[in-house]
């Protein structure tokens, strides 16, 4: 079979890709590993920036949609010290550039924008192979097969496609994120709730570790640990017993107030070890006739917010890159990666000088010694 235009990966990246085609007029086909649109929970909350995001959604003829699914109240934010202390309390007052959503919902938006079938799903790319003159055939693991004139990788950090363009591998950064829930924490876990508060909440001791947590819709309180361990360290934790690796986890923050280590603790779903990997700054290859990469797939940086905003710019400005040259897809990828590789670049950059979050480390130290 022969499609014009394959992405795979049904990710933001790979589904506003689609998206911004289709509203051009332009079919293309997703291919997702996954196999259904439910098949594991999708992330937490996002905040969809108004310099990246919020223009790919814009682009995407999406905007009123987005905002019907913005949690109002979320981009307020808190600081706190190990011992549960106040040291910023900054409310929502409606006029950032950075509303919060789920990741869930937004992914949701973009697949019921998209015609029935552009998303075929349990597909999982087993080879990918170059035919010549810009075409590419792509092999699944159910034997199936697609020809295409267009190849883009939206296929995230371990991308089937992206040895076609590049050599680059992820490398561990030397942190992890270890995620917890709590349900209903008003009702059910209130020291931990009120700890929260109504968004984010930071709590960390400069350099070493952090307890980071969002208020999602439903009352849910989303937690991330992070540690700095090499992952031998993570992989002496058994995570298929749940209270032993969220005690074992816990361990790591003794001395910390009961209410941050309770977000931990008293869990309401399995501690999810999510390790953080990154490519080359700078990560670039030489143009190969028709194929591309998006997203985690181009550019992967640990998790600091703009992931997902990058996936998501990437996928819009490279639709209406195509669209602009609907009979020439070399001028449009060279248009497309001319602005995508410095943007990238630069996030990768400040990534890399300041990767633990040194802005939340200087308003600590700050409050520090005005005590």
């Amino acid at each position: 079979m022969h499609t014009p235009v394959t992405i795979v990966g049904a990710g933001l990246g790979g589904l506003t890709l689609a998206r911004v085609l289709h509203v051009h007029g332009i079919q293309a086909t997703v291919h997702e590993a996954e196999p259904s649109p439910t098949a594991r929970t999708q992330g937490g909350m996002l905040d969809i920036h108004d310099y990246n995001g919020q223009l790919a959604v814009q682009a995407a003829g999406l905007m009123d949609e987005f905002r019907g699914i913005v949690l109002e109240g979320r981009q307020a934010m808190r600081i706190l010290d190990r011992d549960g202390g106040v040291l910023l309390d900054q409310p929502d007052d409606g006029t950032g550039g950075r509303p919060e959503v789920q990741r869930g919902e937004l992914r949701q938006l973009l697949l019921d924008s998209l015609p029935a079938g552009t998303v075929r799903w349990g597909r999982k790319v087993s080879g990918v192979r170059a035919l010549g003159e810009g075409r590419h055939e792509v092999t699944f693991a159910d034997g199936g097969t697609v020809v295409t004139s267009l190849l883009v990788g939206a296929d995230g950090a371990w991308s089937r496609v992206r040895p076609l363009l590049s050599d680059a591998v992820p490398e561990y950064t030397g942190t992890s994120f270890v995620e917890t829930c709590l349900f209903d924490a008003d009702t059910r876990h209130p020291a931990a709730a009120k700890a929260v508060g109504g968004g984010s909440m930071f709590a960390l001791e400069p350099g070493k570790r952090q307890i980071s947590a969002h208020r999602e819709s439903g009352g849910t309180l989303h937690t991330y640990a992070m540690l700095s361990k090499p992952q031998d360290w993570f992989a002496g934790i058994d995570f298929t017993d749940p209270t032993a690796a969220a005690t074992r986890i816990a361990q790591e923050f003794d001395g910390w107030a009961p209410e941050l280590t309770a977000l931990i603790t008293d869990s309401d779903t399995a501690p999810l070890l999510r390790p953080h990997h990154t490519l080359p700054v700078g990560h670039r290859w030489d143009r190969v006739p028709g194929a591309t990469l998006i997203g985690d797939a181009a550019h992967l940086i640990p998790p600091n917010g703009e992931g997902a905003n990058l996936a998501m710019l990437d996928g819009a400005e490279l639709g209406e890159a195509l669209a602009a040259h609907p009979d020439d897809i070399e001028t449009a990828l060279t248009e497309y990666e001319r602005a995508m590789f410095p943007r990238s670049a630069a996030v990768a950059e400040a990534e890399a000088e300041t990767p633990d979050n040194p802005a939340l480390e200087d308003v600590i130290d700050f409050f520090r010694t005005q005590s």
